[in-house]
């Protein structure tokens, strides 16, 4: 019966180092969880303040290519007139 009730110890003892360990790792995973989730809040908000960056200087190009474009046919027209 000795063995019996050392072997009872030895076994609650790991189990509570193990238990120990454990919830040490769910709260470390919870943590590296919140991290991740912090950065890809983060990737998201700059990948939409490069796609508007983007949106604008594609705005912008059209207008210029249109005025360039408006600009080249008036300076024909006007060569063709003199």
């Amino acid at each position: 019966m000795d063995w019996a009730y050392a072997l009872v110890i030895i076994l609650s003892i790991f189990l509570a180092v193990f238990l120990i360990l454990g919830i040490i790792l769910v709260y470390l995973l919870i943590r590296v969880t919140l991290q991740i989730r912090s950065v890809t809040e983060s990737a998201k908000r700059t990948t939409d303040t490069i796609e508007g960056l983007v949106s604008n200087a594609r705005k912008f190009s059209d207008v210029s290519l249109l005025v360039g474009t408006v600009m080249k046919q008036a300076k024909k027209f006007k060569k063709r007139k003199d």
